[in-house]
């Protein structure tokens, strides 16, 4: 048995995976929560109560573009919170994002209506709107970090997809939270009873800070800070050395396009007048699809563990690329029955299969002293881009909103990027959490495979 030296000061602190995995899941969920909650009211409440409607195709129009507000922030966000997680450690920003979650949220539930204060009603609307982005801009780089750093060695990808599947879980929590309030008769939904899910997140803010304040930092973190190895302005060591592997995770993370088609413009268009299907019963696809995605998540990051991250990265993002546009033809049939299995694939299933990978595979790009600000800033980018993606889809759907063809052809097209991205990223399942985004040549002993990226 080692003893520690008390000369040589505080020991490091121990690894704490399942803590981490668990904190980061519990977090994840309560903050997406709040986030997806706004992407079901923007597609089904916002345009009659934040806009004009006379005009509905331009009210759902301008709706969805304030769901795609938050994600212009998050590269913003980014920038700040990244740098501050990388100089003064992870868990700062995981507490401190999740408290922004919830405050802006539960007044997002108090805002007056259109009706009421006129134009100032929608701009209320985006500046929350905006600090939910850069909230969420922070959260999951820095579950991310936390959960990689303390996780087994080769078992990164396993616990690592904890946060992403707590990110399911709070689209699910958020999708049954509407199921009820979608039934409303639809004077009292749109007068009180959309505020409910949003004021419901006053509790966000008090039981992450419970959570999350016992973790301890990550061993890496503790122990490079502890040998002045921090950087003092890691944004600036990062678009230094590393400039590519920030460009490589922004093309990859385009792929979240794929799940704000599925669960903002699709839920739009299944229940248009185009289609006529009903509120609560594609509330009930989505709430199905994601619940399957809870355990196939943490299966495809478990088999990336084994066979690497890029090849199940690449079954994902080109499975989407297939499925995709057949979920949104299931749709324009009107077939329930059809559209819920299609649904279930293409969410639960094959998607999940890159999005249960990429917190370990991007993580794993960047070494410790620029992680969070690496992943921050490329997730935060591609995300962007996917958010937007759902105001374009509306935009090519046409004026009567039919034109699903074009929409699939447009989400398949934006599944390319991150193919490209894959192929072109090193395997680093197997290299050791220490030497991750070296640079030295070396390779590792049991795959080959350079280590670092």
């Amino acid at each position: 048995m080692t003893v520690h030296d008390p000369a040589a000061g505080p020991p490091p602190p121990q690894a704490q995976p399942r803590k981490a995995a668990l904190a980061a899941w519990i977090g994840s969920a309560l903050e997406y929560y709040d986030f997806f909650i706004y992407g079901s009211a923007a597609a089904l409440i916002f345009p009659k109560v934040f806009f004009d409607e006379s005009d509905p195709a331009n009210a759902t129009l301008l709706s969805l573009a304030t769901f795609g507000v938050a994600y212009a922030a998050r590269p913003i966000g980014a920038l700040f919170l990244g740098h501050v997680g990388d100089r003064l450690g992870r868990k700062k920003i995981m507490v401190f994002t999740l408290m922004l979650m919830g405050v802006s949220t539960f007044l997002i539930g108090c805002l007056p209506t259109r009706e009421q204060i006129g134009g100032a009603a929608p701009v209320l609307l985006v500046l929350l709107r905006v600090l939910q982005g850069i909230s969420a801009a922070g959260e999951q780089a820095s579950a991310n970090s936390m959960s990689l750093e303390h996780a087994p060695q080769h078992r990164r990808g396993y616990f690592t997809s904890f946060t992403i599947n707590g990110t399911q879980a709070g689209q699910l929590i958020a999708t049954l939270a509407f199921i009820p309030v979608a039934a409303l008769p639809e004077e009292q939904l749109l007068s009180w009873g959309w505020r409910i899910p949003f004021w419901l997140s006053v509790a966000v803010a008090v039981t992450g800070y419970v959570i999350r304040r016992t973790l301890e930092e990550t061993p890496v973190f503790t122990k490079q800070a502890a040998a002045g190895g921090v950087a003092k302005m890691p944004l600036a060591v990062l678009f230094r050395d590393h400039w590519a592997d920030v460009l490589r995770v922004v093309a990859a993370a385009v792929i979240a396009t794929v799940s704000t088609i599925f669960t903002v413009w699709a839920l739009a268009y299944a229940t248009s007048d185009a289609v006529g299907m009903s509120r609560t019963g594609m509330l009930w696809v989505g709430a199905l699809a994601n619940l399957v995605a809870l355990f196939t998540i943490p299966l495809w990051a478990r088999l990336s563990d084994r066979i690497g991250r890029r090849p199940v990265f690449l079954m994902g993002a080109v499975g989407s690329a297939v499925v995709m546009p057949l979920y949104l033809w299931a749709i324009s049939t009107g077939s329930y029955p059809l559209v819920l299995g299609l649904g279930i694939l293409v969410f639960g299933v094959v998607y999940s299969a890159a999005n249960g990978v990429w917190p370990s595979f991007y993580g794993e790009m960047f070494p410790t002293r620029v992680r969070l600000s690496g992943m921050a800033i490329g997730t935060q980018t591609g995300f962007a881009i996917a958010g937007f993606a759902v105001a374009f889809a509306s935009q090519i759907a046409g004026p009567d909103g039919d034109d699903w063809a074009g929409v699939a052809l447009f989400a398949a097209a934006l599944c390319l990027p991150p193919v490209v991205a894959a192929f072109t990223a090193r395997e680093t399942a197997h290299v050791e959490t220490e030497h991750l985004g070296e640079r030295s040549g070396k390779v590792d002993s049991g795959t080959g495979a350079p280590l670092g990226v």
